[in-house]
């Protein structure tokens, strides 16, 4: 197998330091002896590649970001460039990694109590445990605030009713940070998965996201103690919002990773392909058109999300830029693996390649964490000071 070498036309590595390109070329490595050569296989048959959990755990991925409790307090570029090389294998092991960094382990470690930090933040770092975020539900995805699910206060604890929908990692997790209305407000709750009243049945017959694990979390009269609800997300939606901005960075990085893929799998076709007298199909216009617009786009994605990974290490990083970068940047992994896949011709609708698994998965990764739209009306708000939402 041909080493990946990546795409850096204007000397985007001359601008990382020797860190970040150690990080990035450990988990390249890995990629490629462990993702890309049995990501396909789970693809088609609509599974997680369970072993994956223990070797993220030991390469350094899960808790790449914490500081503390057995994780790594690596800085926000390089666990950017982590993701970006996930990505590059699939969007599902990215998923499965930057759901439990930045949905599950951000919270607890901002939001949660010392009690929580103490007994989940050191296994889900180390593999121990899986965890999830149930935010979404089948009536509100853009419009979270509108949600259905409740919890109830009693003498005991909570009582939480209300089913949320598409949970990445829903069906095999330890724990669920999980957001429902109260008489207060909105609050996060963490939610043991084994608790009587909660299941987390599979989606089922994706077409997207296969080699990653979908489901409902359903609650009903699900009881958990008073210690269950996370004492610092008084600040309602805004606590959620704050999770799913971490979520979007490790996104927007992970595009690229897609981009990449999908770049380097369409130059070496069409440099091997001929057509017309013999001619390589890298020497027809067209093709060269489609190539100089996909290493353009490659290279823009790069300064600019380098350039908000900086910004996010000082703490200057605020929601908007990291909007721009998961809408531009989902945006065109999107368009590029289509135009690759064209380029591919018939070979690409096959899983011989890997082009249609990209675009099939960018799809989704378009979709989620704040769709497409979305991401347009946050900047628009943004820009203008006029929220378009409604």
């Amino acid at each position: 197998m041909k080493k990946f070498q990546g795409a850096d036309f204007c000397g985007f590595d001359t601008l990382l330091s020797e860190e970040e390109v150690m990080v990035r070329d450990s988990i390249r490595e890995w990629v490629d002896a462990e993702v890309i050569p049995v990501v396909d296989k789970h693809f088609q048959e609509d599974t997680f590649h369970m072993p994956w959990k223990d070797q993220l755990a030991e390469i350094g991925v899960l808790g790449a970001g914490l500081t503390g409790h057995g994780g790594g307090g690596m800085s926000s570029v390089c666990t950017g460039l982590i993701y970006q090389e996930l990505e590059r294998g699939d969007s599902g092991i990215r998923s499965f990694a930057s759901v439990i960094n930045g949905l599950v382990i951000y919270p607890i470690n901002e939001y949660g109590s010392e009690e929580q930090k103490e007994k989940w933040l050191p296994r889900l770092v180390n593999g121990e445990a899986i965890g999830c975020y149930g935010l979404t539900e089948p009536d509100f995805g853009s419009n979270p605030g509108g949600m259905l699910t409740r919890a109830e206060k009693t003498a005991d604890g909570w009582v939480l009713n209300g089913t949320k929908r598409w949970i990445t990692n829903g069906s095999i997790s330890d724990i669920a940070v999980v957001f429902a209305k109260t008489k207060e407000g909105i609050r996060a709750f963490l939610v043991e998965t084994d608790r009587e009243g909660f299941t987390a049945p599979l989606i089922k017959e994706k077409w997207s996201l296969r080699a990653s694990v979908t489901s409902e979390i359903i609650m009903e009269d699900c009881v958990v103690p008073e210690g269950s609800l996370m004492p610092g997300s008084d600040l309602g939606l805004k606590t959620a919002l704050s999770c799913l901005n971490q979520a979007r960075y490790g996104i927007a990085w992970g595009a690229i990773g897609s981009m990449m893929a999908c770049y380097d799998e369409g130059l070496n076709y069409v440099m091997a392909r001929t057509q017309f007298k013999g001619k390589p199909l890298a020497g027809h216009q067209l093709v060269q058109k489609k190539l100089s617009n996909i290493l353009t786009e490659i290279t823009k994605a790069q300064f600019m999300t380098l350039q908000v990974g900086r910004l996010k290490d000082q703490g200057l990083a605020n929601y908007a830029h990291i909007s721009m970068i998961k809408r531009n940047n989902c945006y065109w992994a999107l368009r590029i693996a289509r135009m690759v896949r064209d380029m591919l011709g018939a070979s690409g609708i096959t899983h011989e390649y890997q082009a249609g698994r990209h675009m099939l998965n960018f799809e989704s990764v378009k979709t989620y964490e704040g769709a497409h739209d979305i991401h347009h009306l946050i900047l628009g708000d943004y820009i203008t000071g006029i929220p378009a939402y409604e």
